[in-house]
């Protein structure tokens, strides 16, 4: 389910089926960096709403969070240890954070939810249809962590 009100009024009336949240993480850059953010948000969003699609009815698809590349991490880290508490405080037993930032490595330890880091891949100089081949190959291979995980808290 999407952040769309149809979606979340889907949601409301059916919230004990679905238990992950996830959480794409965008890093804005403004200058040299533009066009690289630009394409990690790109492939994160296609990404994201591939995985929505295939998990229909079990998580819900939260709008992106967004921060400066450049900003102190530690801004960013409190902002978003304030959406998991209020995530967690609603019936999400999982919460995973999918991003193109490498720095979240480093503090993925600070976090409660289940981060996900994946290289950009080079999007733009392919048509729709490799792009969604390319997309599909990287959902298969997250299908497997997302089993896992939900295996593991059961």
């Amino acid at each position: 389910m999407k952040w769309v009100p149809q979606d979340i009024e889907t949601y409301i009336t059916a919230k004990e089926y679905v238990d992950t949240a996830i959480i794409p993480l965008y890093a804005v850059s403004v200058g040299e960096d533009m066009k690289q953010s630009a394409a990690s948000a790109e492939f994160i969003t296609l990404l994201t709403n591939h995985l929505e699609r295939q998990f229909t009815g079990r998580l819900l698809l939260f709008p992106p969070f967004t921060y400066l590349k450049n900003e102190e991490r530690e801004k960013s880290i409190t902002t978003l240890q304030e959406w998991e508490k209020t995530i967690s405080q609603q019936s999400f037993k999982h919460l995973f954070y999918i991003t193109s930032d490498i720095d979240w490595r480093n503090r993925e330890v600070e976090l409660n939810g289940s981060l996900i880091w994946l290289p950009t891949l080079p999007l733009e100089q392919m048509d729709n249809s490799q792009k969604m081949e390319m997309i599909d190959s990287q959902v298969k291979q997250l299908f497997v962590l997302f089993t896992q995980k939900w295996h593991e808290n059961e």
